[in-house]
């Protein structure tokens, strides 16, 4: 990867150091300048062009939310990466920040339990970011300047489903602002439940998914351990814990679980499309969205053996296809398609059935063969 020049915002002075430290050790990227508040980070763009912007949320003079609305009229496709406190008043900012058009988000490590510690947290979560963020933009930036693609790849009219018992969708990197644009685009009479696995710490998804239950037409709430799973309502799994599902009679019940991390994700996409797998078998509808890494893959591997569908949102649209691309690389998606078709294409699924059906005993997966890489 070329060089990535970055621009790191803070009001703490420690803050910027042990940031521009971690990041000037990595070789592909180098810190071309800091600021201690917004109003100076906005002066400097132009002078720095930086690829990315690290911006801390709370500040004085102009604080993140602030200066990110106005990078955002200069600047509309330059990544910014929020540093954010894990508060109740961080977490609400930095939602706040991405519906304003943050790419993404770091938690700042207030509880490590050291400068080591913290210097390693800063590291393993940062760096990724960046390089995957750059990378991708840049990506963006490349299919900006061809022709207009051609019609998103769909398979859904070769794929039979006869019946849809739940959605499940998984996200990551980008993912709230996609969830936020699908939920809103869903009817109230949805006759099915929806689970989502959105990459979030804890406090971020309870209050996410408040914020989805005000903007639509569905009931959304954080996962409970042993609530019901009922048609119409969205089911958002809760940070640093599983969500998985069992059957009770003819219910369905939420297990959350703090097994191991997998893909280094807790909650995991893969978690929940296995689990919706073993206990809906071929009524499931799966959707990957925009992130990082390969989480969901082996999950919709499951999906698809079992008879269900794979909805998987475009490259174009996405803001890294990271795990959407997996799945087209395991040769699983039945439909390719950009984000403001995913409601419609979700809806369609269902067909013209507007009344849930009983709940059967799921089939055992059949063995399927799959093309690409697993």
């Amino acid at each position: 990867m070329a060089g990535i020049g970055v621009l790191v915002v803070d009001d703490s002075v420690v803050v910027r150091r042990i940031v521009s430290s971690v990041l000037d050790d990595d070789p592909d990227i180098t810190v071309v300048g800091t600021a201690a508040n917004g109003r100076i980070a906005l002066d400097k763009l132009g002078a720095l062009r930086p690829d990315i912007v690290i911006l801390d949320v709370e500040m004085p003079v102009m604080d993140g939310l602030a200066t990110l609305r106005e990078l955002r009229r200069t600047h509309p496709t330059l990544p910014v990466v929020m540093f954010s406190t894990v508060t109740e008043r961080g977490a609400m900012a930095t939602l706040d920040a991405l519906a304003a058009g943050a790419t993404d988000y770091v938690t700042k490590p207030t509880h490590a339990t050291s400068a080591t510690a913290s210097v390693d947290r800063v590291r393993a979560e940062l760096i990724p970011k960046i390089k995957g963020l750059v990378a991708a933009a840049r990506t963006r930036a490349v299919f900006a300047k061809r022709p207009a693609p051609k019609a998103p790849m769909s398979a859904g009219s070769a794929v039979r489903q006869d019946r849809v018992d739940v959605i499940v969708i998984g996200a990551s990197t980008g993912g709230p602002d996609a969830l936020s644009s699908i939920v809103a685009g869903l009817r109230s009479d949805l006759s099915v439940p929806i689970l989502v696995v959105q990459h979030m710490p804890p406090l971020f998804t309870r209050l996410f998914a408040a914020r989805l239950d005000r903007s639509c037409a569905l009931h959304v709430v954080e996962a409970v351990d042993g609530q019901r799973v009922e048609p119409g309502h969205i089911i958002v799994a809760p940070g640093d814990q599983h969500l998985t599902l069992r059957r009770q009679g003819t219910e369905v019940r939420v297990r959350l679980t703090n097994d191991p991390p997998e893909n280094y994700c807790r909650p995991s996409v893969d978690v929940l499309f296995r689990s919706a797998a073993a206990v809906y078998g071929a009524g499931v509808v799966a959707c990957v969205l925009t992130g990082m890494g390969r989480d969901g893959a082996q999950g919709a591997q499951r999906v698809r053996a079992a008879g269900g569908r794979i909805i998987v949102q475009d490259e174009v649209s996405s803001v890294v296809w990271g795990m959407p691309g997996a799945v087209v690389a395991a040769g699983v998606a039945t439909d390719v398609v950009p984000l403001h078709q995913i409601a419609d294409r979700l809806q369609g699924t269902l067909g013209t059935r507007r009344i849930a059906r009983p709940l059967l005993p799921a089939a055992p997966p059949r063995a399927v063969a799959f093309g690409g890489a697993s």
